[in-house]
């Protein structure tokens, strides 16, 4: 394939707005972009990112999807459902509904579908104990239902947690929770290795700092007052009251199954 005219869609969160990857004159690159920059060396590329910063899998439905399905993509790529993993209002039946939603519709629209099955976050960010169980058995449902994704509407998929850059610290950025330039540079050339599998002509997006802003503390710090640590407070008091119940439930449980 190549040497023609594509369009390319990204829906989904905070990973695909490109938050981790600043660029000088303020805002974010990120993955898709890059993805889309090595695209067009070899064909007409209309590129949408429709994807919003604590975006769930009902804001996609919501907000995201009308407009990416207008651009009628020939790819769409949609990376969302760590931020239902964090809230209290989480439900497995929603979220399995929501993205069977969005999926249908894209590829019933003739795009081929881009997903990903999540690694396990909570072992990355060193949350407290009670919150780490919670959020790895949910990330677990997450990829269950994109494992149904891909089963039934087929398209392009990656492991995250099969990619080695996961475990990497320079591919993260100082929450630890979205990738660096690093982070969305490795990204970008596994979906390009994914897409010259499937036919796709482009060069591998490079692993090369480049175009963005160098790192910084100065930076890194006045985001996580401003951003990032206000986002962690949130979440916490979204997700932290219900993970307690759930820990005294299993506690108050223990002694009961050991008497039994």
């Amino acid at each position: 394939m190549g040497n023609g005219y594509l369009r390319f869609a990204a829906l989904g969160d905070s990973t695909t707005v490109g938050v981790g990857d600043p660029l000088p004159g303020g805002g974010w690159r990120g993955w898709a972009r890059l993805l889309a920059e090595s695209l067009r060396a070899s064909y007409d590329v209309s590129f949408c990112n429709v994807a919003a910063s604590g975006a769930t899998a009902a804001i996609v439905r919501e907000h995201q999807l009308d407009e990416a399905r207008a651009h009628r993509p020939d790819l769409a790529s949609l990376l969302v459902g760590v931020n239902d993993t964090l809230r209290s209002s989480w439900d497995r039946r929603r979220l399995h509904a929501d993205l069977h939603h969005v999926a249908g519709a894209l590829v019933d629209g003739g795009a081929t579908l881009m997903t990903v099955r999540w690694h396990d976050h909570a072992a990355l960010l060193g949350l407290p104990r009670v919150l780490v169980r919670p959020m790895t058995e949910r990330i677990a449902v997450v990829n269950d239902v994109y494992d149904d994704l891909h089963a039934t509407y087929g398209g392009l998929r990656l492991d995250l947690a099969l990619m080695p850059e996961v475990t990497d610290r320079a591919c993260w950025s100082v929450d630890r929770f979205h990738p660096s330039e690093v982070g969305h540079r490795a990204l970008a050339r596994a979906w390009a290795e994914r897409l010259r599998s499937a036919g796709y002509d482009l060069p591998l997006p490079s692993l090369e700092s480049s175009g963005g802003c160098p790192p910084s503390w100065r930076r890194d710090v006045a985001w996580m007052v401003t951003e990032g640590a206000p986002w962690f407070g949130r979440r916490a008091r979204d997700l932290g009251p219900w993970a307690v119940r759930r820990a005294l439930a299993a506690t108050r449980q223990t002694p009961a199954r050991l008497g039994a």
